[in-house]
């Protein structure tokens, strides 16, 4: 049975979401605070995590940091805290996903859904992918840029590899947001994908700022370049 991680201090909440994650067939596990958090973390083995932002004694984007310095695990912040600032913090941050509140619970299900399918497909029939000096090991799920291995949240992970299992092709934002989530794309925040493209860029790129394998094609998407 899949495990899933809820930090949150939301009492009707936590009661809500443990009763409809629990039909899907899944476990939950909750921490209403940062410090019990830290217990059940260090105890536990988990799928997904899901952060609340503002806690009793501190911020669900403090966490996680901590999370990222030891796992890849997926991570949703679902949070009323909606400003752009926020969204971008969070994804930058290393997390996978972010829901605002109020939000449509079929939506929130589906999304948690996707995000375990997708932890999921890191093994493939071949054993790796070789494009612009970056080296994917699929069955590890690791990445390497000149032999030096690069960290990726699993949301950079699959962005990466969709893109050099389609090099030269023009993929469209509908195409690559509905490979990101499985999901329908009207649950998607387009912007999002933006702070995917330049955070990946970021750690891809010789020169994030002149881009030469993740190319922006105006109008139209982006492409994997095939370099010189």
């Amino acid at each position: 049975m899949k495990q899933i991680f809820l930090l949150e201090d939301d009492l009707s909440l936590i009661n809500g979401l443990s009763f409809a994650v629990k039909k899907q067939g899944y476990e939950m596990v909750v921490a209403r605070t940062t410090l019990e958090a830290d217990t059940l973390w260090a105890d536990g083995k988990y799928d997904l995590v899901i952060l609340d932002v503002s806690l009793p004694d501190g911020s669900g984007f403090d966490f996680c940091k901590k999370i990222r310095q030891t796992s890849k695990v997926p991570v949703m912040f679902l949070t009323a805290a909606d400003e752009e600032t926020d969204i971008i913090m969070g994804l930058d941050i290393g997390g996978d996903d972010y829901i605002t509140k109020p939000f449509k619970l079929a939506v929130f299900l589906s999304r948690i859904n996707a995000l375990l399918r997708r932890s999921e497909n890191f093994s493939d029939a071949f054993t790796e992918l070789n494009s612009n000096d970056i080296n994917i090991q699929l069955l590890k799920g690791e990445v390497y840029k000149k032999g030096k291995l690069i960290d990726l949240t699993a949301s950079e992970y699959k962005l990466l590899r969709f893109f050099m299992e389609n090099p030269g092709k023009i993929l469209s934002p509908e195409q690559i947001l509905g490979r990101l989530w499985d999901c329908n794309d009207s649950y998607i925040d387009n912007n999002s994908l933006t702070v995917y493209i330049r955070r990946l860029r970021t750690k891809i790129e010789d020169d994030a700022g002149k881009p030469k394998r993740i190319v922006t094609v105006r109008g139209m998407g982006y492409k994997w370049n095939i370099m010189d």
